[in-house]
């Protein structure tokens, strides 16, 4: 049994047990999640089974489209709705249309992010959640992230309340926080701020319009028509650039050979190459002391 499962996670999950649920559902141990999604976080997270557990450093490295809310006029320890409140401010101005969308865009782009005590993230070994957990302050990595579009999904012209609230769509890089994003909106607006709710849309090649529940997944594997929702490899990598090569070549993939980086990637980015039967055969990136030349990071060898 190999593929991905598009999964429509539900709240109060982590990611690691929906992992645990599927491996009961398909009877199978070899199962692995594409990227951590917080409890009460919904939306698409994509499931790589069997041989496609070879992927999952791809589909992590995949851009992510979220529907999230922001809520102004107070924040929290963890930067969501369910963390301590740790500042309050109420808002005591109505705020225009078009402040909020001069704060998207200056969001849009590179931006410098520095991740929640409350998160995975490791410092010196440890998650930083731990740290928090223990009452300890650690300085923590600022990262550049990419947000490639920001919109603002409310036909208000004016907000106005102790509290505003108003939900948006973003479109971004890996390791983009969006509690973290929603923080900033608040510093660069005055006042205090955290996410309120938050639901993933888009994840790489699936959509939420790919995704299947818990409930639809039991029904399935009962009736013995898994491969009806389970997704091939090469659908999960059919956002990635693509390199068709002949027999002669794919021999050569399968000995680790380089080739020309006709389609010039950049550095990080990453190749899915095809045989003549359509079937994605490795993933390649350029050579980091040559970047003209790109090479196998992992080739498929039982497909």
């Amino acid at each position: 049994m190999n593929g991905v499962i598009a999964l429509n996670k539900p709240t109060g999950l982590t990611s690691h047990d929906c992992v645990f649920k599927i491996r009961k559902i398909l009877k199978t141990k070899k199962v692995g999640h594409t990227g951590t999604l917080d409890p009460e976080v919904t939306g698409v997270l994509p499931i790589c089974v069997g041989e496609a557990t070879k992927l999952i450093p791809y589909l992590t490295d995949d851009r992510k489209k979220y529907i999230g809310e922001i809520t102004l006029g107070f924040s929290t320890a963890t930067e969501d709705a369910h963390g301590e409140v740790i500042e309050e401010k109420k808002v005591d101005r109505t705020i225009t249309r078009k402040e909020i969308l001069d704060v998207f865009n200056k969001l849009t782009g590179e931006i410098q992010q520095t991740p929640p005590m409350y998160s995975a993230v490791k410092v010196n070994g440890k998650k930083l959640y731990e740290y928090a957990r223990a009452g300890i302050e650690v300085e923590r990595p600022t990262r550049t992230i990419t947000i490639y579009e920001l919109s603002l999904l409310d036909d208000r012209e004016l907000f106005e309340g102790e509290t505003i609230s108003f939900k948006f769509e973003v479109f971004c890089s890996k390791g983009t926080y969006i509690r973290t994003l929603a923080v900033q909106m608040g510093e660069i607006l005055g006042y205090p701020a955290h996410m309120s709710y938050l639901t993933r849309t888009k994840a790489g090649a699936f959509t939420i319009n790919d995704c299947v529940t818990f409930e639809e997944l039991e029904e399935k594997a009962v009736e013995g028509t898994l491969d009806q929702v389970m997704l091939s490899m090469e659908q999960a990598l059919s956002d990635y650039p693509r390199l068709n090569v002949n027999k002669e070549d794919e021999a050569k993939v399968f000995n680790g050979s380089q080739f020309k980086n006709e389609m010039n990637v950049k550095e990080e980015e990453f190749i899915a190459v095809y045989n003549e039967n359509e079937r994605v055969i490795a993933m390649y990136s350029p050579n980091p002391k040559n970047p003209n030349m790109i090479k196998p990071t992992r080739v498929f060898h039982n497909q």
